[in-house]
């Protein structure tokens, strides 16, 4: 009897259990290096086990915009309705907006910071995020408060809100409270809600704790017009951590800054392959053949992985490995 053989071959795993192997590494690699490792691998990152959460906030800071749309459609459909979380940057439209919501049957987090979306295709589309429990809408400045209570009015299980705004966006500008009551009077369940740099008064404020019960947590730096007493906040509401109105430090940037319009040309061969050449080499017709490009599938199947483990008696090298299953 072989040693090793009771072990099963990496490339037999269940495409859920390489789905979620898989979720550790990076967007480059889920995309560019493990379809081509073997036939296994790229069917399995091609389903929906490795698409359920699509993180793409960093990416999507430095990508071109007539790119981030069709990355978006790519992954999206990949995960075939099973969606569940989706962070992702700078959306350029309302069109590719109202797409994640045609698909967000089974959506609970949603971040869109730095979005151009504006309040019509939100009260259009919000019956459709009903799923949702945590949301982000911060620097997304063409909303407000009309999209605000769409989305309150439509998804009763939003627990988690962020909502803040830069403070070049709203510097000098006069309060603007609608924001504020379209949050008391639609999201009462809210357990955690931020409101930096918002332009609010003291009232709107009192009229978020007096509705929103539940809360948790509630950022208000940069909102200097809210005065509310420690003391107070201590008696009528001791669970509730209030974060602000004052700033000891200095403002976090999140990235605004460091994110430079567009990245360097050669990061964008990868991708520009990705969203192109691959995906049109991986139909979904079942009768797609991956002979072509498995050639040497024969040759990695004959490799094995050895560990040096030193010198014995006879000056000979030693070579572990024994017991662990051969590499795909």
């Amino acid at each position: 009897m072989e040693v090793g053989t009771d072990f099963r071959h990496w490339d037999e795993l269940i495409p859920d259990a390489l789905g979620l192997i898989f979720s550790n590494l990076t967007l480059q690699d889920l995309l560019t290096v493990i379809p081509r490792v073997c036939q296994s691998w790229s069917k399995a990152v091609m389903g929906p086990y490795c698409w359920q959460e699509i993180d793409i906030e960093e990416w999507s800071n430095r990508c071109r915009p007539q790119h981030l749309d069709r990355m978006l459609q790519m992954l999206i459909t990949r995960s075939c309705g099973s969606l569940r979380k989706l962070c992702v940057s700078g959306l350029q439209n309302d069109m590719i907006f109202s797409y994640i919501t045609e698909h967000a049957g089974s959506l609970q987090t949603l971040r869109l910071p730095r979005s151009e979306i504006g309040d019509s295709i939100v009260e259009k589309t919000a019956g459709r995020l009903s799923t949702i429990t945590f949301l982000d809408l911060s620097y997304c400045g063409k909303i407000g408060s009309r999209a605000l209570e769409a989305i309150g009015k439509n998804c009763k299980l939003l627990v988690g809100l962020c909502r803040n705004m830069h403070p070049l966006d709203t510097a000098g500008k006069p309060l603007m409270d609608e924001e504020a009551h379209a949050i008391a009077t639609t999201m009462p369940r809210l357990k955690h809600l931020e409101m930096a740099y918002h332009l609010i008064s003291t009232k709107s404020a009192l009229q978020i704790l007096s509705s929103c019960t539940e809360l948790e947590f509630l950022d208000l730096r940069g909102c200097w017009d809210v005065q509310l007493e420690d003391k107070f906040l201590k008696e009528k509401y001791p669970k509730l951590k209030v974060l602000g109105p004052l700033i000891l430090d200095y403002y976090e940037r999140n990235e605004w800054e460091d994110c430079s319009d567009f990245s360097d040309a050669s990061e964008y061969l990868a991708w520009e392959f990705v969203a192109g050449e691959l995906e049109d080499y991986y139909d979904d017709d079942d009768d797609v053949s991956y002979d072509g490009m498995w050639d040497d599938e024969g040759r990695l199947e004959e490799l094995e992985l050895r560990f040096y483990e030193g010198i014995d008696q006879n000056g000979d090298a030693v070579y572990g490995g024994h017991g662990w299953p051969p590499s795909p």
